[in-house]
């Protein structure tokens, strides 16, 4: 398994929110700085902000591809957003594929009788799923 894999799930057993320990795996591959991911994922723990809403892990596999696959052109901003919503999309099918939902209150249920071993279980699934990205898997 990845060291990346494992660094994310290492980052939420040390207290990182699921979303932080996502993206925050990732940062030196992305090229984005590990405080300012940490500081942007903050409020989107526990399905955004604790509302049981999109799960964390999720949002931050979402957020890392965005950000390595995005072109960033301020003068075309259309230049990779389809591109990016089609990466997403599949990652999204990739995670539901193990997963009941893409919604922390849906996961939540079926992990009630563990919840930190449940949520580990979503943030190295949805870091396998960036792993595979950057591999160019999808």
């Amino acid at each position: 398994m990845g060291t990346k894999i494992e660094s994310a799930v290492d980052n939420y057993l040390k207290g990182y929110n699921c979303c932080q320990a996502v993206l925050c795996a990732y940062c030196k591959e992305i090229g984005l700085k590990e405080e300012d991911a940490f500081k942007i994922t903050e409020g989107f723990g526990s399905g955004m902000g604790a509302l049981g809403d999109t799960c964390g892990a999720v949002t931050g596999m979402f957020m890392a591809l965005s950000y390595a696959n995005s072109k960033s052109d301020l003068n075309n901003l259309k230049a990779t957003r389809v591109d990016t919503y089609a990466k997403v999309r599949k990652a999204a099918e990739l995670f539901k594929q193990d997963h009941t939902s893409l919604y922390c209150r849906d996961l939540l249920k079926e992990k009630r009788e563990n919840k930190v071993e449940g949520c580990a279980k979503c943030v190295r699934d949805a870091a396998t799923i960036v792993e595979r990205y950057l591999n160019e898997e999808f």
